[in-house]
């Protein structure tokens, strides 16, 4: 996650597997690689998929590579309201709120 300031539990686990997480994440940018979306689509398809697990961490994951891609604030709540008919207003409040917190944390920054 080269250029993400990712938390420090990660870091961590990092550094205590590294051969783990380096081919997780050669393996995330070959799929990436792979086909015909952009970088930019492509981690909107991981955060869409990471809100409709309910998966917090995840999704503030998925909101901190989709910013250093250069996705906008409002292309990430638009992404996320998309949601709504599908995994419900509950999720889709939930997964608001968590990329909030992330964005609310780089712009204070």
């Amino acid at each position: 996650m080269a250029g993400i300031k990712a938390p420090k539990f990660y870091e961590t686990l990092r550094r205590n597997q590294r051969e783990v997480f380096d081919a997780l994440e050669t393996l995330g940018q070959a799929l990436r690689q792979s086909g015909p979306l952009d970088e930019r689509t492509s981690h909107l398809v991981q955060l869409a998929a990471a809100a409709a697990i309910r998966s917090e961490g995840a999704v503030h994951s998925h909101v901190r590579r989709a910013l250093a891609a250069g996705v906008s604030r409002d292309e990430i709540q638009h992404a996320l309201l998309l949601l709504l008919s599908t995994i419900g207003l509950p999720g889709t409040v939930a997964a608001l709120s968590w990329a909030d917190d992330v964005i609310s944390r780089q712009r204070k920054r």
